[in-house]
């Protein structure tokens, strides 16, 4: 009965990897080739391939290997690491604000207390 549950627990370890994974993999895909060379970090088809290993890996391999969790490391370094610095880039979501004046402030414009 534990040995069962180990083993549901590890099922869903699995997938939500897979997921994880596929996340980083679909997101490594809509970024633009140049925004990878203008934040300086590995080409595109770089990250594709490794993410994608990664996600063959934990498909067909599941958790009880070394291989997924060194796909686990890739990803979480896209995730942490590049996805940040390529939506700095892009001007996506998170990224540096583009007009206003050098006295707003992260909720608005500071008015001097009045």
């Amino acid at each position: 009965m534990l040995v069962q549950a180990f083993g549901n627990v590890m099922y869903w370890v699995s997938i939500g990897l897979l997921v994880f994974t596929l996340v980083a993999f679909i997101d490594a895909a809509i970024h633009r080739e140049d925004a990878y060379r203008a934040a300086d970090k590995q080409t595109k088809p770089f990250w594709l391939i490794i993410l994608g290993i990664a996600a063959a890996v934990n498909l067909f391999m599941g958790v009880l290997s070394f291989l997924p969790i060194i796909g686990l490391i890739a990803t979480i370094v896209y995730m942490v690491d590049v996805r940040p610095a390529l939506k700095q880039v892009s001007g996506r979501r998170g990224g540096p604000r583009r007009g206003g004046s050098s006295s707003d402030g992260p909720y608005g414009p500071y008015n001097g207390g009045r």
